[in-house]
């Protein structure tokens, strides 16, 4: 209605100015006064100037154009009347929802400040944090410097070692290669890797597998070389969970008052949290007893294949009977490596990226020197004076499958969430047809996460080892008390970093399974260029923040 009243002041105006002008120039003729000049157009002109500042100003109001009432129609039901305006509901399709950062603001302002306190506990130049909600990144971030000497700060895309996680991504090797019936895991390693001896044990003719081999029961040795020392520690280790639970009543009393006597008795005090991250901080920071100790771990040469490195270790005897004790070996890993060369027909390496690519893990790549790799982090050690000082060179080509790629968060946390929907996919399958399937079949995912019996968890006790994860399984001993949630992880100890990688699934009832689709959990992937940093017990406490706002 504006618009046209717009147009009709305009014409109007336009018509006043033209007959002001014919008039006034009339009057001059007829008084025999001189003619007017060219400004007699002027009212013509003030006439158009108002029409067009009358039409713009009808433009700039945004009014649509008036339309003719329509005669009413005496036939015609009554109309209701116009809907009002109603307002729009915060998450509603018209207004775009609040990034995912802010639903979790919550559990990103504490797991924030715990990280800090880790951080400065340790005194860690750099640590990064990925943590994704149902296979959906919500968060990450970079605390401190990827590069101390050059104050390069850390961020999301920061590339750093992640040691044995490592192994977790070669079992994704072995189990596409046993899902395509190309490797049994249950013959003898030779059928694959005859360059492999045959092993004895105390006069017994022996079978390492590749099963045995995944879980760590082949009794290849780890970095100590001295088997009386590993025998003993782990006697010792025996010896303490068994007495562990008979400590008496006059005991705890005599420890409650700190008595000197107590520490002189027959029985091992209770068993407290021994993992990494346990001794990475009850001992000084970098340095890590035992591994970080053995020689092999700094190599500095470099190995061409799997089958090469396997001369480090091939001929050594067996520290245990196949199958009998779990004995954590990246050297198992490395023959693990070779035995995916010979099954899959690929170099090791070759291989793997394909693996990488499938998942769209773009950064992933092993660790070499020579080449140039963005955003790579340099990684550090405390020296005897507590200064912070580079670690050495060394060239991991002799364990690219048991601790030699490196990567970022955000390539974690999607291998991550290729395992927990793998891990899922199958329970939804009856309530929507159209999910695609997992990278690896849900009964490989069961296998590869299904605690395996003889075998330890050190970054948590209450755990198994099961094929290149550790596992632990949902319990509550009483009502009300604790509750133990299901997840699994790997962590990474490497010459200078340290980093894990842990999957908390949703523990799904019948309506989640119905109404929503996998992954459904979360995820949690740090890396630190610091080595004997524990960091398992600091991403459950993480994904368990995170899985507390994702209820609310």
């Amino acid at each position: 209605m504006y618009r046209l009243l717009s147009a009709r002041t305009a014409r109007a105006a336009t018509l006043g100015g033209w007959a002001w002008s014919f008039g006034r120039r009339r009057a001059h003729q007829r008084a025999g006064l001189p003619p007017l000049g060219p400004g007699w157009a002027g009212g013509l002109g003030l006439g158009l100037g108002l029409a067009l500042g009358v039409k713009l100003a009808g433009g700039l109001r945004g009014a649509a154009p008036a339309q003719p009432a329509a005669a009413p129609d005496p036939d015609a039901s009554p109309q209701a009347e116009p809907p009002q305006e109603q307002s729009v509901a915060p998450w509603s399709p018209q207004t775009p929802a609040p990034p995912p950062s802010r639903c979790f603001a919550r559990a990103i302002e504490s797991s924030r400040d715990l990280l800090h306190r880790i951080k400065d506990e340790v005194g860690a130049p750099g640590i990064v944090v990925g943590v994704s909600v149902d296979g959906k990144e919500v968060w990450s971030e970079g605390l401190g410097y990827a590069d101390v000497e050059n104050r390069v700060p850390c961020k999301p895309e920061t590339v750093m070692r992640i040691a044995s996680i490592s192994k977790s991504l070669t079992m994704v090797a072995l189990a596409k290669l046993w899902e395509a019936g190309k490797l049994d895991l249950d013959i003898p390693v030779q059928h694959y890797v005859p360059e492999f001896p045959e092993k004895e044990y105390e006069g017994e003719k022996v079978s390492v597998t590749t099963r045995l081999l995944i879980s760590h029961l082949s009794g290849i040795r780890h970095y100590e070389k001295d088997m009386k020392k590993v025998k003993e520690e782990k006697a010792y280790k025996a010896l303490k969970m068994m007495k562990g639970t008979m400590v008496s009543d006059h005991e705890r009393e005599l420890k409650e008052k700190g008595s000197r006597n107590s520490d002189k008795n027959d029985f091992a005090k209770p068993k407290t949290e021994q993992d990494p991250e346990a001794k990475g901080r009850n001992s000084k920071p970098g340095k890590k007893k035992n591994d970080f100790e053995q020689g092999e771990l700094y190599l500095k040469e470099k190995f061409e294949n799997s089958i090469e490195s396997l001369r480090l270790f091939k001929n050594d005897p067996l520290f245990f009977k196949p199958g009998s004790q779990f004995l954590y070996s990246t050297f198992g890993y490395t023959l693990l490596a070779a035995i995916v060369e010979r099954a899959s027909g690929y170099k090791y390496l070759d291989y793997m990226q394909k693996i990488f690519q499938d998942l769209d893990m773009l950064t992933t790549v092993q660790e070499e020197n020579e080449p140039v790799i963005y955003n790579r982090a340099r990684f550090y050690v405390y020296n005897k004076k507590r200064r912070l000082v580079n670690t050495p060179y060394v060239d991991n080509s002799y364990k690219w499958a048991g601790g030699g790629f490196l990567s970022t968060v955000g390539d974690l946390l999607k291998f991550g969430n290729a395992m927990l929907y793998g891990y899922q996919v199958g329970l939804f399958k009856n309530s929507n047809e159209n999910l695609l399937p997992g990278y690896l079949k849900p009964e490989t995912m069961v296998m590869m996460w299904t605690p395996v019996p003889n075998t330890e968890m050190s970054w948590d006790k209450e755990g198994k080892y099961a094929m290149a994860w550790g596992v632990v399984e949902k319990k509550q001993t009483y009502g009300s008390c604790r509750k133990q949630r299901h997840y699994a992880s790997h962590t990474g100890g490497a010459v200078g970093a340290s980093s894990v990688l842990l999957v908390l699934p949703e523990e799904l009832d019948t309506e989640a399974i119905d109404n929503k689709v996998p992954p459904r959990g979360i995820v949690v992937s740090i890396i630190c260029n610091m080595q004997s940093v524990g960091l398992n017990s600091t991403a459950l406490k993480i994904a368990l923040e995170f899985d507390k706002d994702r209820a609310d």
